[in-house]
């Protein structure tokens, strides 16, 4: 039985990093979410593992939307062959857009801009503006500062137990997809204003 999850917006760094997994994971997340019938929506850049998660859903034959700010399209140099490339005004806008298109949020390795736009989904979510899966790949620990960083908060009082269930921690693509696959489609998200 296909997923109900139709729409995946996908979190990753402009830069590839240090180490080839995280490039192989980012083409196998997005070959893996065009093999499960899910369209990849992602920052829009042709550069890091960005324009590496696109290169992999292409080529699997899915459905690329890219959605980038315009004063980053020559930074982050626009994936120009994506199914569908959106120029949007700001990042505040990018992320917007992202958030109401998405049935659900995969973040894989990156730096601050990967952490900025997962702590904004999460804390939305926290805040009851939507109820839609969030996986994070630990690709050979990248995530477990983050994890443990989320705990320190817990044990420190800043953040309830129970938020602890706002997203899922995946050591891999085909756990991230099985997470994806199972996930009940969540409803629809609040009005745009509310953000």
């Amino acid at each position: 039985m296909p997923s109900q999850i139709r729409s995946v917006a996908v979190f990753c760094g402009s830069r590839p990093g240090h180490d080839p997994a995280h490039d192989a994971a980012a083409r196998a997340l997005g070959a893996g979410l065009a093999a499960a019938g899910m369209r990849l929506i992602y920052g829009g850049g042709g550069v890091g593992l960005m324009g590496a998660v696109a290169a992999g859903a292409l080529a699997a034959g899915g459905t690329v939307l890219g959605v980038i700010p315009a004063f980053l399209l020559h930074a982050e140099r626009a994936h120009l062959t994506a199914t569908e490339l959106e120029v949007t005004p700001s990042m505040h806008t990018r992320k917007t857009r992202m958030f109401e298109m998405a049935d659900a949020f995969v973040t894989l390795s990156g730096g601050l801009g990967t952490l900025d736009e997962t702590v904004e989904i999460l804390t939305w979510r926290q805040l009851g503006l939507h109820d839609k899966p969030v996986v994070i790949l630990d690709i050979n620990g990248w995530a477990r500062p983050f994890v443990a960083l989320v705990e320190a908060l817990i044990a420190q009082g800043f953040v309830a137990e129970q938020h602890r269930q706002l997203f899922a921690v995946a050591p891999d693509v085909p756990a991230a997809l099985a997470v994806l696959r199972a996930a009940p489609l969540a409803e629809p998200a609040v009005p745009a204003a509310r953000l």
